[in-house]
């Protein structure tokens, strides 16, 4: 059974809540992460900050490009399971500095991915995101479909680290699980993502940007239903099947090693629209609505077909996006003073 969890990512998001999570079912958890100013390190050191209040929980500060620095830490901690999630996020940053994609979920990823084969870790757990089925259009999205079609660097560099985790699994029996993430949202949320904008845009009676005339669709994931099915998976390790035969139909598990990608999504395809209504309702307040054309690289729709999921632990997101707004537009108020 394993105790030792080693995250990167934990000042962000999702590695925020994931570990938090991890720390009340009682594992020593070590953190890794750049403290990177892609938006206000304020709000990351104080995710840190809560974190270092438990003490199971340790954190290093530093960039996943410097491989003797991770590497370091991980030999010190010895974890059994290691859970990648730091890197550069965002499909519109991506166009304007693509190279930070490149040196943070290229590199970035293979030194985890290498300090993983050398430690033999149990289990290899790393994020991806829907937006590797780029432009696939049979919804909702499976794991088995293909997904050649990326449409940004962003979704380019996720699905390199698919092939990259791919390799490693086969070459070093290393057993890995990929999650494709669908449209993450929810309490001590990034600013870039658009809950946060438009929330913090409305009670500031900012215009809000609607992209394609609020004609598009995102399976709108909460937070913690996200990091409960990491939690979950955590204990799904794959297997290296005997032979292709051994492959229950519909299960992405590949023939040649122990390796699997899961999507993770609420299998609820929500129109903008809708969530804009919801956020009004929640604030009680109108938005002032500025309508835009599609932006580059964009995608009309992503919809999560998590079957995959609930097979393999009995899991299925169910937070209403109206739920998961007005949790985040609690926190925010209380966080902001609004």
């Amino acid at each position: 059974m394993f105790r030792r969890i080693f995250i990167t990512g934990t000042a962000g998001f999702i590695g925020f809540h994931l570990a938090k999570r991890l720390l009340a079912e009682g594992f020593q958890v070590h953190g890794y992460d750049g403290m990177t100013d892609y938006y206000d390190v304020t709000l990351k050191q104080r995710r840190h900050a809560m974190l270092l209040q438990q003490p199971e929980f340790r954190a290093t500060e530093g960039l996943l490009q410097d491989h003797a620095l991770l590497d370091s830490v991980t030999d010190a901690f010895a974890p059994d399971v290691i859970v990648h999630l730091a890197g550069q996020a965002g499909v519109r940053y991506s166009l304007e500095n693509p190279r930070s994609y490149i040196d943070s979920n290229v590199i970035g990823t293979f030194n985890v991915m290498e300090a993983a084969r050398r430690l033999k870790v149990q289990h290899l757990l790393m994020a991806s995101t829907s937006s590797v089925y780029g432009a696939n259009e049979d919804m909702p999205f499976a794991e088995t479909e293909k997904a050649d079609t990326q449409l940004t660097i962003y979704a380019a560099t996720k699905k390199a680290n698919e092939s990259m985790a791919h390799s490693y699994a086969h070459l070093w029996d290393l057993p890995t699980t990929m999650f494709r993430f669908f449209t993450v949202y929810g309490t001590w949320g990034r600013p870039d993502l658009a809950l946060y904008k438009f929330v913090d845009a409305i009670l500031d009676d900012r215009p809000i940007d609607i992209y394609n005339h609020g004609d598009m669709y995102r399976d709108f994931t909460y937070v913690d239903d996200l990091v409960r099915g990491i939690r979950l998976l955590m204990d799904a390790v794959p297997e290296r099947p005997a032979s292709r035969d051994d492959i229950p139909e519909g299960d992405s598990l590949s023939p040649v090693a122990p390796y699997r990608v899961v999507n993770i999504g609420n299998s609820d395809k929500v129109r903008l629209l809708d969530f804009v209504d919801a956020i009004e309702d929640s604030l009680g307040k109108k938005a002032q609505r500025n309508y835009m054309d599609m932006q580059m690289g964009d995608v009309p729709a992503t919809w999560a077909n998590a079957d995959l999921l609930h097979r393999l632990t009995g899991y299925r997101p169910q937070t209403d996006f109206r739920e998961g707004i007005e949790a985040f537009v609690t926190w925010f108020r209380d966080y902001y003073g609004k």
